[in-house]
Protein backbone atom coordinates (compact mmCIF):
# COMPACT_ATOMS: atom_id res chain seq x y z
CA UNK A 1 0.00 0.00 0.00
CA UNK A 2 1.29 3.46 -0.88
CA UNK A 3 2.08 5.54 1.64
CA UNK A 4 -0.29 8.71 2.04
CA UNK A 5 1.59 12.04 0.42
CA UNK A 6 3.51 14.29 3.00
CA UNK A 7 2.32 17.64 3.08
CA UNK A 8 4.39 20.74 3.20
CA UNK A 9 3.62 24.54 3.37
CA UNK A 10 5.75 25.49 0.25
CA UNK A 11 4.28 27.48 -2.31
CA UNK A 12 6.31 27.03 -5.13
CA UNK A 13 6.42 23.08 -4.47
CA UNK A 14 9.98 23.01 -4.34
CA UNK A 15 10.06 19.14 -3.94
CA UNK A 16 8.17 18.76 -6.72
CA UNK A 17 9.89 20.65 -8.86
CA UNK A 18 13.13 18.69 -8.24
CA UNK A 19 11.34 15.74 -8.36
CA UNK A 20 10.42 16.25 -11.89
CA UNK A 21 13.70 17.43 -12.75
CA UNK A 22 15.12 14.35 -11.75
CA UNK A 23 12.73 12.78 -14.00
CA UNK A 24 13.86 14.54 -17.18
CA UNK A 25 17.34 13.48 -16.46
CA UNK A 26 16.37 9.40 -16.47
CA UNK A 27 14.29 10.25 -19.33
CA UNK A 28 17.35 11.46 -21.12
CA UNK A 29 19.25 8.86 -19.91
CA UNK A 30 16.58 6.03 -21.37
CA UNK A 31 17.19 8.10 -25.18
CA UNK A 32 20.97 8.37 -24.90
CA UNK A 33 21.13 4.79 -24.12
CA UNK A 34 18.79 4.06 -27.16
CA UNK A 35 20.83 6.51 -29.23
CA UNK A 36 24.27 4.51 -28.55
CA UNK A 37 22.60 1.64 -29.81
CA UNK A 38 23.13 2.79 -33.28
CA UNK A 39 27.24 2.10 -32.54
CA UNK A 40 26.77 -0.91 -31.18
CA UNK A 41 27.83 -2.42 -34.92
CA UNK A 42 30.98 0.02 -34.98
CA UNK A 43 32.34 0.09 -31.44
CA UNK A 44 31.03 -2.96 -29.57
CA UNK A 45 32.33 -3.32 -26.29
CA UNK A 46 32.52 -0.09 -25.25
CA UNK A 47 29.31 1.12 -26.38
CA UNK A 48 27.82 -1.58 -24.02
CA UNK A 49 29.61 -0.27 -21.07
CA UNK A 50 28.47 3.57 -21.75
CA UNK A 51 24.51 2.05 -22.33
CA UNK A 52 24.95 -0.41 -19.17
CA UNK A 53 26.17 2.87 -17.19
CA UNK A 54 23.33 5.42 -18.53
CA UNK A 55 20.77 2.52 -17.62
CA UNK A 56 22.12 1.92 -14.15
CA UNK A 57 22.10 5.62 -13.11
CA UNK A 58 18.52 5.90 -14.46
CA UNK A 59 17.39 3.23 -12.64
CA UNK A 60 19.28 4.72 -9.48
CA UNK A 61 17.72 7.69 -10.01
CA UNK A 62 14.30 6.10 -10.56
CA UNK A 63 14.99 3.57 -7.70
CA UNK A 64 15.60 6.63 -4.98
CA UNK A 65 12.78 8.94 -6.27
CA UNK A 66 10.80 8.36 -3.54
CA UNK A 67 13.26 8.64 -0.79
CA UNK A 68 14.27 11.81 -2.38
CA UNK A 69 11.08 13.40 -2.23
CA UNK A 70 10.50 12.12 1.12
CA UNK A 71 13.42 13.52 2.19
CA UNK A 72 12.87 16.61 0.48
CA UNK A 73 9.55 17.59 1.92
CA UNK A 74 10.02 16.34 5.29
CA UNK A 75 13.00 18.54 5.26
CA UNK A 76 10.69 21.48 4.43
CA UNK A 77 8.58 20.70 7.13
CA UNK A 78 11.04 20.24 9.66
CA UNK A 79 13.06 23.61 8.44
CA UNK A 80 16.03 22.01 7.56
CA UNK A 81 16.82 20.54 4.44
CA UNK A 82 19.86 18.44 3.70
CA UNK A 83 22.01 18.59 0.66
CA UNK A 84 22.57 15.42 -1.10
CA UNK A 85 25.91 15.88 -1.93
CA UNK A 86 26.82 12.16 -2.40
CA UNK A 87 24.22 11.71 -5.47
CA UNK A 88 25.41 14.95 -7.08
CA UNK A 89 29.28 13.70 -7.04
CA UNK A 90 28.00 10.14 -8.34
CA UNK A 91 26.24 11.78 -11.20
CA UNK A 92 29.15 14.36 -11.92
CA UNK A 93 31.60 11.39 -11.70
CA UNK A 94 28.87 8.92 -14.33
CA UNK A 95 28.68 12.17 -16.58
CA UNK A 96 32.35 12.73 -16.99
CA UNK A 97 33.18 8.92 -17.76
CA UNK A 98 29.99 9.14 -19.99
CA UNK A 99 31.72 12.28 -21.64
CA UNK A 100 35.53 11.29 -22.11
CA UNK A 101 33.89 8.21 -23.62
CA UNK A 102 32.17 10.18 -26.00
CA UNK A 103 35.07 12.14 -26.62
CA UNK A 104 37.23 8.99 -27.35
CA UNK A 105 34.73 7.39 -29.51
CA UNK A 106 34.27 10.41 -32.14
CA UNK A 107 37.79 11.18 -31.96
CA UNK A 108 39.00 7.52 -32.37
Amino acid sequence: MTPPPLIHGDPGLQPERTTLAWTRTTVSFAVSSAILLRWLPHYGVLVVTLILLLVAMALGIYGSQTTRHRAAVQGLVAGRVRAQVGVVLLMTAGMIVFGVAGLFLILS
